[in-house]
């Protein structure tokens, strides 16, 4: 007499097997849901660019990225609008990502890069341009690429022991963070009245006045960086096993951390350089994104078209509420994740976690 055959709780997993006998493992929710979030993000883009002081409807803006509007229309769309949303779009994809990344390594739903001091970084070496170089744009978001980086590599030395483990990396960019902040704040008193303003507008993170200037650059990295941590997906996923399970899977732990790390600290560079330090997405994306996969894993792809998603429903919702560039982004998703903070926190207490 057989006995029963216990099924499995885990969510559904598909193997596909290629003619090179490459394996590729699909969790069809998590296909799904990628789709679905891709679809949200080209919608909301699309009513973006119809919002503002010449409104346009969905099947107008539809119709002049086409081709078929006339010259007042294709200058608002083409010219105007479309890069900032294509903005948008692409720095919540280098948040959600490098926040997706963060969360893996330090295993820790707080690991953020703005929580671990990379986005102040960024904001040293931006606002030292404006006090002290009085630069241009470019130069400013030179200077945010550079501080960014240059604080992933000092977290990465200060926490290094032996290879980069979650814990150490936390207590470090946490400090780093609190470090920086007195710089930038330093530096804030240091600048006189105009460079103070522009200094303040930059720290507030805003995507007005984005032009083809910030896509370009920003896709270039996009298209390096982007496929070079979605390989990094499976040894990353393994890492969640711990490193020892890891290493005799074949893993090489410490080269994929510094890989996928120093990847997702000039994500989060570049996007802040394109729009100055936007609060919370790279912190809330990963987690929301897990919450309706409900796969295991870092959920790389998920958590890039969430932070998408994210990023640009605030932006029309500061827009349709307050109107058009009264509110920064950085406003709206500083007020909306620093709720989800509160609640991520009373949960982790819950849990005993905290």
């Amino acid at each position: 007499m057989s006995t029963p055959t216990k099924t499995s709780a885990r969510p559904a997993v598909k193997a596909l097997r290629t003619a090179g006998g490459l394996s590729v493992r699909l969790h069809p929710r998590a296909v799904l849901t990628g789709l679905l979030l891709l679809l949200v993000a080209l919608a909301a883009g699309v009513l973006l660019i119809g919002t503002g002081d010449f409104p346009m409807s969905f099947g107008d803006v539809l119709t002049t990225l086409s081709g078929g509007g006339n010259p007042g229309q294709e200058l608002i769309v083409n010219d105007l609008r479309l890069p900032r949303v294509l903005v948008a779009l692409l720095v919540g994809v280098c948040l959600g990502l490098a926040g997706a990344v963060f969360q893996t390594v330090t295993r820790n739903p707080l690991g953020s890069p703005d929580v671990l001091g990379f986005a102040q970084g960024s904001s040293v070496g931006a606002l030292f341009v404006i006090v002290y170089l009085q630069g241009s744009t470019v130069a400013i978001a030179a200077g945010a690429v550079v501080g960014g980086v240059l604080t992933g590599v000092a977290i990465f030395l200060l926490a290094w022991q032996r290879g980069v483990h979650g814990y150490r990396f936390v207590l470090v960019g946490i400090g780093a963070a609190a470090m920086l902040y007195a710089i930038v704040l330093y530096l804030m008193t240091k600048a006189n009245i105009v460079e103070a303003t522009r200094a303040t507008t930059w720290m507030t993170g805003s995507l007005s006045g984005r032009d083809w200037d910030q896509v370009w650059p920003l896709a270039a990295v996009c298209v390096v960086l982007v496929p070079v941590i979605l390989l990094c997906g499976r040894p990353l996923a393994m890492l969640e096993m711990g490193d020892d399970s890891a290493a005799a899977l074949g893993v090489r732990t410490g080269r994929v951390r510094i890989v996928a790390l120093l990847a997702a600290v000039v994500l989060t560079a570049s996007a802040t350089a394109a729009a100055g330090p936007i609060a919370f997405v790279a912190l809330t994306a990963p987690q929301l994104a897990r919450r309706l996969t409900r796969a295991t894993g870092p959920n790389l792809l998920p958590s890039a078209l969430m932070g998408a998603v994210l990023l640009v429903l605030a932006d029309l919702a500061s827009q349709r509420v307050f109107g058009a560039d009264q509110i920064p982004v950085g406003v709206v998703t500083g007020v909306l994740g620093g709720g989800y903070l509160l609640w991520l926190l009373a949960n982790e207490r819950k849990a005993g976690r905290v």
